[in-house]
């Protein structure tokens, strides 16, 4: 069978089945089970167990059950309350100053958790109302929590990255140092675009009442809620840096250090252990599952021609390596309204990471421009998980179309920082070499 015919219908199946609702691990799984029996033969389904496990016994996987652990718990600990309530007294007086003050919580609890639902959702219950009832224009009060809380997908210590770096042969300690600049950039787009448009027009972001301001040994005194949380930051990404621990190690210490974070503050009650061992589970599941059934759909493609037909065709396509490139982004950017992370990732890092080799392009830098592309799919609609996690949690007087209108300038915001870290490499390249050269 012709490659441009198979890749028609391996292509053409898989997003008929997610058109009806199937979850990409089974769509992918089912296409890519069908498709071997058809084009290797039935014998050619002993492949199928052989991949998988050798996915399965993968050491760094150990890393993302333990990340989502950690995350869950501080979710329990109210170190997000802390932290919200930290720079609400220091910003709240500027013009948009809540709606700055959300999205640098969330970039502060990114530095701790490695995914965006713990973030998402406390923001939604904590600052939503405080912005809402201070008459905070709703666009730009959900805008800053869904921008906001997208950060922990891309700041380490992002399970995304640990994934980008198990499927592409990558160090993770380097793909994590190259994140940290590019998330900080996006957090300071973020925060100058709220501060500049309710500057402008102070009615869309009213700055605190003075005489809810509180003085500044009360400020300072906040800033000791953030020590504890400092220092957990430092034992996970420290050690990862300096090489004392790999990252799975560094999980370890990570979700251990989060149970004994949250013992301090006297929060550590066995009902919130079981309900974050749940969430870890069902979230774990949910990437583990996409991984496997995306490894058999890819890997089929692989075997039969496709790697080679797409390096052909995008070639084929004129601009030289900056157009392969761009072109990337742009079906990264399409396949992201539809298809979650896990899936984004499986079904493109096989394909996209021996090209990027070939044109002589650094693989660190296009896995840091891959995951902030990757962070647009978070609040891209119509199916961006942030917008279900935040709908799930907002006031009832939000509608979902209104979290769709909210979410427009930040995916803007996020392509321009796609484009700085595109056109600048410095931004995704000079901490590696800070690190581990």
């Amino acid at each position: 069978m012709d490659i441009q015919l198979i890749t028609i219908l391996m292509f053409g199946s898989l997003f008929f089945l997610l058109g009806l609702g199937l979850p990409v691990a089974f769509a992918s799984g089912t296409v890519g089970i069908v498709f071997t029996v058809i084009l290797q033969g039935p014998a050619a389904l002993n492949l199928v167990p052989t991949r998988i496990f050798g996915l399965m016994v993968q050491y760094l996987l150990a890393a993302v059950p333990l990340f989502i652990f950690m995350a869950c718990i501080l979710e329990q600990s109210g170190v997000i309350d802390d932290l919200y309530e930290m720079v609400y007294h220091w910003v709240g007086f500027l013009r948009g100053g809540l709606a700055a003050a959300t999205v640098l919580a969330c970039t502060m609890m990114a530095a701790m958790v490695g995914v965006i639902g713990a973030s998402e959702v406390t923001m939604g219950v904590i600052a939503l109302p405080q912005m809402l009832k201070r008459g905070y224009n709703k666009f730009i009060a959900c805008g800053s929590i869904l921008a906001g809380g997208t950060l922990g997908i891309l700041i380490p210590p992002s399970v995304m990255l640990i994934i980008y770096g198990l499927v592409d042969n990558s160090s993770i300690g380097q793909l994590y140092a190259g994140a940290i600049l590019p998330g900080l950039l996006l957090s300071s787009l973020f925060i100058t675009y709220v501060l500049l448009r309710c500057g402008f027009r102070p009615e869309l972001g009213p700055p605190v009442p003075k005489h809810e301001r509180v003085a500044w040994g009360v400020k300072f005194r906040l800033l000791g809620r953030v020590i504890l949380p400092g220092i957990l930051v430092f034992l996970v990404l420290g050690t990862i840096f300096t090489g004392i621990a790999a990252p799975t190690e560094a999980a370890g210490v990570g979700a251990a250090g989060a149970m004994l974070l949250t013992a301090i503050q006297g929060k550590l009650k066995w009902r919130n252990v079981v309900l974050a061992a749940q969430k870890t589970l069902n979230n774990s599941a949910m990437v583990l599952w996409t991984m496997f059934g995306a490894n058999i759909f890819v890997g089929l493609y692989v075997m039969v021609g496709g790697a080679h037909f797409v390096q052909e065709t995008l070639m084929s396509l004129g601009g030289g390596k900056w157009g392969v490139i761009i072109i990337m982004q742009l079906i990264l950017i399409f396949l992201g309204c539809f298809i979650d992370w896990t899936g984004i990732i499986m079904l493109c890092v096989p394909l996209f990471g021996p090209i990027i080799r070939q044109l002589g392009f650094d693989p660190i830098w296009f896995g840091i421009l891959f995951a902030t592309n990757l962070q647009i799919s978070f609040i891209s609609p119509p199916f961006g998980y942030a917008l279900f996690y935040l709908k799930g949690v907002a006031p009832p007087e939000i509608q979902t179309t209104d979290l769709w209108k909210s979410a427009v300038p930040f995916i803007g915001l996020q392509i321009i920082g796609v484009i700085c870290v595109m056109f600048i490499p410095e931004l995704s390249l000079w901490l590696p070499r800070v690190f581990y050269h």
